[in-house]
This record gives C-alpha cells, sequence and structure tokens, in this order.
C-alpha cells in the first residue's frame, strides 16, 4: 500500500509544492496533507485507511455530503451522451433558467469553469460598463487568484503569511482600493479620494476566507447606497455562499440586490464551475452582444451542468436549507458548551462556521490576524488524529452538509472537548 507520506514525497517531485492549491499543503498548521482514495456522506477514506468526519467538505460544493446518489446518477446518465461538445447545450438553458429563478438579482448569467474566472470576469465587466479603472475591495476577502484582487487577500494567502502575490504588477495594485471590512466610514472616505473613478465594490458579504465574520447592521445597506449614488457597480462574490445560506444565497438572508454576482462550488456538485450574472443592461455588455470580451471553452460543460442541477434540486426537493440550519444550530449549541470558560470565539451562520482561537468577537481581518495560530495547529492535528478533518488553516470556514447526523455531531464535541483539554 503506498501512504500519504509516500504520496507526498513523490508529488513533491513533479508539482510545486506537492499540491494543486496551496492551502492543501498543510503549511498553515505545520505537518504533511493526507491522501484521500473515496468519500462518502459526511467522511472522507485516505489511502492510508484512516476514517474522518468531513468539516471542510471540498471547500464548500458538498452541500449533500460526498457522492450523493442524485448527483452521482446524473453524472453518469449524462456522460453517457460525451463529455463535452464545445457547442450550446441543453443544460446551460436549464443552469441558466435555475440560477435566474433562484437569485432574484441575477436577470442574465454566464458559465464559467471556476469562481476565479467568475470574479475576474465581473471586474472586467464593471470596468466596462462604466468607464472607470478603480475597484474597491475589502481585507480578507479572497475573490481567486486574479491579479487585480490579490491584494490583502484571504485563504491561502493568508495562510502563508504572504496576501500580497509576486508577479501582480504595482501598477495594476494601484488600481485596487483596498479597506476594512465592517467600516463604511472608510468606504465614504474612498469614494470622496476617488471622484468618479470608482467602477466596483466586489466583496464576500459573509467574508469566509479568513474564517467567517459577519457584517454588522446595516454595512451592506450602506454600501448599497453609496454604491447607487456614486455610479459603482456593487459585485457579491457568492462563490462559497450562494446556495448555501439560502436559495439566493447571503443576498436572501441580507436583503441586499447586487449589481452582479460570483457564483460556484454548490452549482457544479463538486465539478470545476463558476458562473456570474445580474443586471441585464451590464450583462448585455458582454461578448458577443457587448465590447468585453470573455470565453471558455468548457464553459457550461454538461456534466458540470448536471451534477449541480441534480444537486440543487434535490436541495429544493428535501428543503435543504432547513436541515441545515437546524444541523449548524446543534453544531453550534455542541460546539459552545465545549468552549466554555476558553478564550476562544465561535461564529456561525447556516451551515458555515469557525472557531477562532481567540477572545471576540471577531468582525474584520485585524482581528482575525489576532488569533493562536500556533495553538490552532496543534488543535487541528489532535482532531485529525482522532478522525475529524476540519479546515488545516485558522483563517479558513468549516462547513455542514445535509449527511451530518446528531451522532456524528455529539462525537465531534467530545473530540473537541478532548483536544481543548490538550492545548490549553
Amino acid at each position: 500500500m503506498t501512504t500519504s507520506r509516500q504520496l507526498f514525497e513523490i508529488a513533491k517531485k513533479r508539482i510545486p509544492g506537492g499540491v494543486n492549491s496551496p492551502v492543501r499543503a498543510f503549511r498553515g498548521v505545520g505537518g504533511e496533507p493526507f491522501f484521500v482514495k473515496s468519500a462518502s456522506g459526511c467522511r472522507l477514506t485516505t489511502v492510508d485507511d484512516d476514517v474522518l468526519i468531513d468539516f471542510v467538505g471540498t471547500w464548500g460544493p458538498a452541500i449533500l455530503g460526498h457522492a450523493a446518489e442524485p448527483v452521482i446518477a446524473a453524472v453518469r446518465e449524462t456522460a453517457g451522451r460525451g463529455l463535452s461538445f464545445g457547442t450550446p447545450n441543453p443544460l446551460e438553458i436549464e443552469m441558466a433558467e435555475t440560477i435566474c429563478r433562484m437569485v432574484p438579482s441575477v436577470q442574465k448569467v454566464r458559465m464559467v469553469n471556476s469562481g476565479t474566472e467568475a470574479t475576474m470576469s465581473c471586474i472586467r465587466l464593471a470596468r466596462g460598463f462604466t468607464g472607470r479603472s478603480k475597484i474597491i475591495k475589502f481585507e480578507g476577502c479572497y475573490h481567486g487568484h486574479v491579479d487585480s484582487l490579490l491584494v490583502k487577500a484571504g485563504s491561502g494567502a493568508l495562510t502563508h503569511g504572504n496576501p500580497d502575490s509576486a508577479g501582480v504588477p504595482e501598477a495594476l495594485a494601484r488600481l485596487t482600493v483596498t479597506l476594512p471590512f465592517n467600516n463604511p466610514d472608510a468606504i465614504a472616505a474612498a469614494f470622496a479620494a476617488n471622484p468618479g473613478e470608482i467602477a466596483a465594490v466586489i466583496l464576500e458579504p459573509v467574508p469566509a476566507n479568513a474564517g467567517l465574520y459577519l457584517p454588522e447592521p446595516h454595512f451592506l445597506e450602506n454600501l448599497r447606497d453609496i454604491c447607487t449614488r456614486e455610479g459603482a457597480v456593487l459585485i457579491f462574490d457568492e462563490v462559497m455562499t450562494g446556495f448555501r445560506l439560502a436559495r439566493g444565497g447571503a443576498q436572501e438572508i441580507y436583503n441586499i440586490t447586487p449589481d452582479l454576482t460570483a457564483m460556484g462550488k454548490v452549482i457544479g456538485g463538486g465539478l470545476p464551475v463558476g458562473a456570474f450574472g445580474g443586471r441585464a443592461e451590464i450583462m448585455d455588455c458582454l461578448s458577443p452582444d457587448g465590447p468585453v470580451y470573455q470565453a471558455g471553452t468548457l464553459s457550461g460543460n454538461p456534466i458540470a451542468m448536471a451534477a449541480g442541477l441534480a444537486q440543487l434540486r434535490e436541495m429544493e426537493r428535501t428543503d435543504g436549507w432547513s436541515t441545515l440550519e437546524k444541523t449548524g444550530a446543534a453544531f453550534e449549541a455542541a460546539t459552545r458548551e465545549v468552549i466554555q470558560g476558553l478564550p476562544l470565539t465561535f461564529q456561525r451562520i447556516g451551515s458555515m462556521f469557525c472557531l477562532y482561537f481567540r477572545e471576540g468577537p471577531v468582525r474584520n481581518l485585524q482581528e482575525a490576524m489576532g488569533s493562536d495560530r500556533v495553538r490552532f495547529g496543534k488543535f487541528f492535528h489532535g482532531c485529525l488524529s482522532d478522525g475529524i478533518y476540519f479546515a488545516p488553516s485558522q483563517f479558513e470556514a468549516g462547513f455542514l452538509c445535509t449527511a451530518h447526523s446528531a451522532a456524528d455531531i455529539q462525537q465531534t464535541a467530545e473530540i473537541v472537548q478532548k483536544n481543548l483539554a490538550r492545548v490549553f
């Protein structure tokens, strides 16, 4: 049997860092990653034959759990007709209709292959629509590895202590104005300092790439108002939150209508996917109808469309969002019970959560960065040894799925309590 350690040694010879996405390398917690050979429900089985209760869920897409039968059946049936056509296919239209029905702010939508493509396209489209060049983003919000957006980013950039990537031209970075989250005064000041120059404001309405923190009351409303007043495009990056927090994502929960929305994760059922959509007058600026170019050979891939549609249909059929809210509430109650009296902060919305190793509350990147990463790393490895897989970084959200049972939550709480006692 080839072990995870042996595979990692081989991988490092051919793949930079031995991984195809940086956070998988465990640099934020130390040690070496494990390799998975199969997954089912809320469990992963490693090549070392360890079985783990999974709270990462492919970083969000596995909302029904792994290898959900409706998704697998849809992929199997669709694959029998061909993997890719390079021409329009009916499933693209069905997905577009589904997205527009579930997310009322989206009047037209275009499929792409990743969340990074979706946010990149939103930025280009906003610039083309407004004729302006500058954008505003928020510290700790990660929008994929787009040059314009790798400025004070979250996710793996934070994990590796290098939020500003090499290879991003300084001249391009200067077009990005970066502000603290939950600070409306900073937004007003940025618009005042750049009159008529801001093309767009992009944010995760619920930032989930520096752990998880929530917008304070009226923050999103104020942002909507100032974008409308100043003629800037408001872009919600709902790659993580879309179709997970609610049918219509975070914008449904907070009752805010963005101009454009970037989507991904859940709508691919575990396959590579992204999408962006919004107001028809903005979307009509895209080629071939308009002057803003965007294209992709595999965009709207029939296998990804089939998987995503099957997952969304199953969520609607079973009212999966109600199930996730109940599961999330139970998980929160169990977690809060075992962390009582410890300098920890637990934050949750729906099926997303984060346990910060610091006293709270945590409302922005600066407060998140005050977490004890050394202690978190020890806690992470203890839980992993006991069969619980949390995200291998203090600065990543955790995800629940409809396959997590009451017994899974109870078992997890007991292991969390055991390992907190080890590190405190």
